[in-house]
């Protein structure tokens, strides 16, 4: 580390300096920076909301940019989505006495027989970096926790992944029972998982099938937007 990195103090920037240095510490994956960052904009009498989409939104944007584009790995982005969630745990409370808008609302969860998270993890840290509120179910979900989920959370989006071909078809499950109890319009459906591809979100019924995190992300914002426009049509 360079004499001149270590001399950067963040109180003493100006609030745009300040926003760049929290874009290279969320690329970073500095928690702690992030976090002072956030506290400093707040004692500086900014809004919550906005220091969650200029600050920390911004800075994921660029994350998930190159994570798409191949520059950043699984690794590094869940190291920036974890200084994002120091960040958040602190606006968190503040943005709910705001009633900031948020963005919109995702269950998400593993399907039956699958254990695996990391890639739902990172959909999960993307969303919330994006500034949705994400339920994640976590693993093994039976098509019962799903119904529940809706029940209780009322989201936009309902969010299912799977990484074993073994386990794929049980989103068809989850998706056919939604259909038979009449709410599968209700809800924007997203699958992923490295075995999906785009034929089967289709053949199962899903709204989109996302590649990676980034993608689920650009997807989820779409679809809620289009969902808002023919509401307000």
């Amino acid at each position: 580390m360079s004499e001149e990195e270590e001399d950067i103090i963040l109180s003493e920037l100006d609030d745009e300096e300040l926003v760049q240095q929290m874009f290279d510490d969320l690329y970073d994956g500095l928690k702690e920076e992030i976090e002072e960052g956030v506290n400093i904009l707040l004692e500086r009498g900014w809004q919550p909301y906005d220091v969650l989409t200029k600050a920390l939104v911004g800075g994921m944007t660029i994350v998930g940019a190159d994570f798409r584009d191949g520059i950043l790995f699984v690794p590094e982005v869940l190291l920036a989505a974890n200084a994002m969630k120091g960040g958040m745990f602190i606006l968190k409370p503040l943005l709910a006495e705001t009633g900031a808008p948020r963005v919109g609302k995702m269950v998400i969860g593993t399907v039956k027989g699958d254990i695996h998270d990391i890639g739902k993890n990172l959909v999960s840290m993307m969303m919330e970096g994006a500034g949705f509120e994400v339920v994640d179910l976590g693993i093994n979900n039976p098509v019962e926790n799903y119904l529940e989920a809706l029940e209780s959370e009322e989201p936009d989006i309902l969010g299912m992944s799977a990484l074993l071909t073994t386990t794929m078809p049980y989103m068809k499950v989850v998706i056919d029972t939604m259909v038979e109890q009449g709410i599968r319009d209700d809800y924007i459906v997203l699958v992923g998982g490295a075995p999906l591809n785009e034929e089967f979100g289709k053949a199962i019924g899903a709204d989109a099938y996302c590649r990676d995190a980034a993608v689920a992300v650009e997807t989820a914002k779409e679809f809620v937007s289009r969902k808002h426009n023919q509401l307000a049509g």
